[in-house]
C-alpha cells in the first residue's frame, strides 16, 4: 500500500462507480449513484468526478431530459474545470489575453448550462454550488454571490462545499474583506451541529490570511498562525468538529483533517498533528498541502514523520 494516497476515491466510496459509469456512458447507473448520495456528498462527487471528454455525452443526456440537473451540474463543472485549466492558477499578470478570453468563454458556457438548469430545477443544491464558482470566475459582484448562496442555504443550511465556495469569494483576492470572510466562517462553525465538518472554514480562513501575508508581508506571516487568537480559534474549531465526540468520517473528512494537520504542524503542535495523521492513515488530499508545495506527497511524508517522531 502506498504510504500517501491522494486519490479522493479512497475515502469517497461512490466516486469509483460514478467514474466507471461515466466512462462507459452509462447514464442510468451514474444517475443512480448521484441520487443515492446525500446533498453535500453529491456535490463532492460532481466536483471530483473529472470524466474524460464527457461534453457530448452529457449534452445528449440533457437533450433527452432537459430537467436532469445531475447531468447539467456535471457538464457545467466539466466546463469550469477546462476553463481553469486553460487559464492556469498563475497570477493575473502572467495570464495571456488569449488564455483569459478562453477562460471567460468557458465559464460563460458553464453559466449558460447552469442558468437553464436552475430555472428548471432550483431545488438542486449542487447547481448553486457550481454557480458560486462561475460567479467568482466571471467577476460578478458579491451581492450576486450572496444571492446564489442564499438560494443554496435555503435548501441545505450547512452545505459545506457551497460554504467553502462563498468563503473564497469573501476573501480580498476575489473582492471581499477579511472581516466578512472570518464572520462568515465563524457563523458556519457555530451554526453547524457538533461533530460536523463545517468549523474547518475558520481554519480555511486563517490559512487564506496566512498565505496572503506570505506574499505581502513575510515577517507578519512568520508569526501569524502561532498568535494567541489564531491558536485559540483553531483549537475551538477542532473541538467543534474533528475532536468532537459526535464526529464521523463523512465525505470530505480527509481534506478537513488534512487542513487541521497542516495548521497544527505549522504551529508546532506535534501532538495534535500526530493525532490527525494517525487518524488519516495513508490518506491525504492535494489541498491544502499544494498551497505550500508542488509535491504534496513529499510534504505530507515530512510533516507526518516529524510529528510522529516527536510524540514517540
Amino acid at each position: 500500500m502506498d504510504d500517501v494516497i491522494l486519490d479522493p476515491a479512497a475515502s469517497l466510496e461512490r466516486l469509483t462507480p460514478l467514474r466507471s459509469a461515466l466512462a462507459a456512458h452509462d447514464w442510468p447507473t451514474a444517475r443512480r449513484v448521484l441520487d443515492d448520495a446525500a446533498p453535500a456528498e453529491r456535490t463532492l462527487l460532481v466536483l471530483t468526478a473529472g470524466p474524460r471528454d464527457p461534453e457530448g455525452f452529457l449534452r445528449h443526456v440533457l437533450g433527452a431530459d432537459p430537467d436532469d440537473s445531475r447531468a447539467a451540474a456535471l457538464l457545467a463543472q466539466h466546463l469550469v474545470t477546462l476553463a481553469w485549466r486553460t487559464r492556469t492558477y498563475a497570477p493575473a499578470r502572467q495570464v495571456s489575453r488569449e488564455q483569459l478570453r478562453a477562460f471567460e468563454d468557458g465559464l460563460a458556457r458553464a453559466e449558460q448550462v447552469l442558468v437553464e438548469a436552475a430555472a428548471r430545477r432550483p431545488d438542486d443544491p449542487t447547481l448553486w454550488v457550481v454557480r458560486l464558482s462561475t460567479a467568482r470566475g466571471l467577476g460578478l459582484d458579491l451581492a450576486e454571490a450572496r444571492r446564489r448562496y442564499d438560494r443554496l442555504a435555503a435548501l441545505d443550511p450547512s452545505h459545506l462545499p457551497g460554504q467553502a465556495e462563498l468563503l473564497q469569494s469573501l476573501c480580498p483576492k476575489w473582492g471581499g474583506t477579511w472581516p466578512d470572510a472570518f464572520a462568515f466562517a465563524q457563523a458556519c462553525a457555530t451554526g453547524a451541529s457538533g461533530g460536523a465538518l463545517n468549523a474547518v472554514l475558520v481554519v480555511d480562513a486563517h490559512v487564506e490570511r496566512w498565505l496572503d501575508l506570505r506574499a505581502q508581508d513575510p515577517a507578519a506571516a512568520a508569526t501569524y498562525l502561532t498568535g494567541e487568537v489564531v491558536r485559540a480559534e483553531v483549537v475551538d474549531a477542532a473541538q467543534r468538529s474533528v475532536w468532537h465526540p459526535d464526529f464521523l468520517p463523512v465525505p470530505g473528512w480527509v481534506q478537513v483533517l488534512s487542513t487541521f494537520a497542516l495548521v497544527f504542524s505549522e504551529q508546532g503542535d506535534q501532538r495534535a498533528t500526530a493525532d490527525l495523521f494517525a487518524r488519516l492513515g495513508p490518506l491525504a488530499t492535494v489541498a491544502p498541502w499544494s498551497s505550500l508545495t508542488t509535491d504534496p506527497v513529499a510534504l505530507v511524508r515530512e510533516r507526518r514523520a516529524a510529528a510522529v517522531g516527536v510524540v514517540r
